[in-house]
């Protein structure tokens, strides 16, 4: 008998033990589930530093200046929201002068991403216009086109060469053709 109760002693002496241990722990995780609650994604990483000075590149001129001129986008000095001339419909397509080499082979390095193009040709849509009434004005990043029923501003998506561009109106399907030579960022890569 002398086993059990030890045994029963031990048992009790252990569940003493271990209950006091167990209310420590509630207690801890109580602290820590409201110390959790309190965290959010901002208080991951290093505390942020109370800094009075701002380390910006951006440097304001003129305290009345609501956005310097780096901040306005091209061509929206062209944009007349009086002008109630609907939009006539355009279309952009990318081009890529391909060789034999480029299709069988791929010799030169070239891929089929916007890339690798070297022209840009934008189809305008120009119903009962004629060619003589076309106005257009090509900048780098922004083509203005005007006739006496349509206006075109369009922020083209890659630079252009202003000068190197051409224009064709084809009067049975009274659309313009413009095809405009893209400056390509990367041309140490995409040799012609």
């Amino acid at each position: 008998m002398e086993g059990f109760v030890s045994s029963a002693q031990s048992l009790q002496a252990l569940s003493a033990l271990l209950s006091t241990q167990q209310e420590e722990d509630e207690e801890e995780e109580g602290k820590k589930g409201t110390a959790l609650a309190q965290l959010g994604p901002g208080n991951i990483g290093p505390p942020p530093t109370k800094d009075k000075e701002v380390t910006t590149a951006y440097v304001k001129r003129n305290s009345k200046d609501i956005w310097s001129e780096e901040e306005v986008a091209d061509g929206s000095q062209f944009d007349d929201l009086t002008d109630l001339r609907p939009q006539p419909e355009y279309e952009i397509i990318l081009k890529q002068s391909v060789g034999t080499e480029d299709v069988f082979l791929g010799l030169s390095g070239k891929d089929p991403s916007s890339m690798c193009c070297e022209a840009m040709l934008v189809k305008i849509k120009l119903p009962d216009t004629k060619a003589t009434d076309v106005v257009l004005d090509v900048q780098e990043k922004f083509l203005d086109l005007r006739t006496p029923k349509h206006k075109l501003g369009l922020h083209l998506p890659n630079a252009v060469h202003r000068h190197e561009g051409r224009a064709q109106f084809f009067s049975e399907r009274e659309e313009l053709e413009v095809t405009l030579v893209v400056k390509r960022s990367m041309d140490f890569i995409n040799m012609q």
